[in-house]
């Protein structure tokens, strides 16, 4: 029995998943967070701990896993029993027990169980498609203070004698000409606002007459079908759903089509559902809406076809 596929799965959904007479995994939501040392953002998630105190069976696992395999309660319960017998064991003989998306358990010297999380996988549901990025560091220049430095060295400075050539006593032509500017400036603006008026209202009455000329024509014509042809109705099934059944990832575009046109020809609802945050083309077998239905199409081809087959819980855009 894959007990971490199960426990994995209820993380998603529930912050506390206990196995009975073993311990509780526990999950804590962390906001996003900004590094300004190293100027990397990570976007939120949920991290994992566990809790070798909580475990009193409340009955989340094992109902759980009576509903997907088919069982009856107390047959799953005596499964996970069984598999924590096992699990207790290797730790005793000091191995450390790798759950797959959740992390690794290791016994210390205390005789306490020692958890290190996976940090490949994030729960946060919220946070997919998100991932962790860096930015380059922000330099700003302070203009001022090198302008008041060049000031301090080249001052300038304004000769009394400069200021009056170039005065309008000295050189009296020159208020007559930006008299005449003036005028010729006004003028110009008026007969610009002139001319744009009647283009609006030549444009204005133009768009009326053809106006009343359509509705003339559409009022005069008469249309006729003699012979309509037959309506068709095309069925196109779109594949929907957040559960999706993962067949692979590929770096190379070109390898993922290739994959996808051979599980068709086996029968498989195969496509492609875009990158991941690595920048591998993933595929899957189907896509489903209901998880139980998902979980069982999954046990399904993970015992005729691929092993390696697994669930991923995503909202396609």
């Amino acid at each position: 029995m894959q007990l971490e596929t199960y426990i994995s799965d209820l993380l998603y959904r529930y912050d506390c998943v206990i196995v009975p007479q073993f311990g509780a995994f526990l999950t804590h939501r962390v906001s996003a967070k900004l590094n300004e040392t190293s100027h990397s953002f990570y976007p939120p998630k949920k991290t994992l701990s566990f809790n070798e105190q909580l475990q009193t069976n409340d009955g989340l696992l094992a109902n759980y896993i009576a509903e997907i395999e088919k069982i009856p309660y107390l047959v799953a319960v005596r499964k996970i029993s069984k598999k924590v017998k096992s699990i207790k064991s290797y730790l005793t003989e000091g191995e450390t027990i790798e759950l797959n998306n959740i992390g690794d358990l290791i016994l210390n010297k205390e005789g306490n169980i020692n958890f290190e999380p996976s940090h490949h996988i994030n729960y946060l549901t919220n946070a997919f498609g998100l991932s962790q990025f860096t930015t380059g560091k922000i330099t700003r220049d302070v203009y001022k203070e090198t302008v008041e430095a060049l000031e301090s060295e080249i001052p300038i400075a304004i000769t009394p004698e400069k200021r009056a050539s170039t005065s309008f006593a000295a050189r009296p032509y020159l208020k007559y000409a930006a008299v005449g500017l003036i005028f010729l400036t006004v003028g110009g603006l008026i007969a610009s606002n002139y001319y744009g008026n009647q283009i609006d209202n030549h444009n204005q009455i133009a768009q009326e007459e053809a106006n009343q000329q359509l509705d003339a024509r559409v009022q005069e014509a008469t249309f006729i079908i003699d012979s309509p042809l037959p309506a068709a109705t095309l069925q196109v099934e779109k594949m929907t759903g957040n559960y999706h059944i993962v067949a692979g990832a590929f770096r190379v575009e070109a390898n993922s089509n290739k994959k996808v046109q051979q599980l068709k020809e086996k029968g498989f609802k195969a496509r492609k559902i875009g990158i991941n945050r690595y920048g591998l083309h993933e595929v899957v077998y189907s896509s489903h809406t209901d998880r139980v239905e998902a979980l069982n199409a999954l046990r399904a081809i993970k015992r005729t076809h691929n092993r390696d087959a697994w669930l991923l819980v995503k909202a396609l855009d």
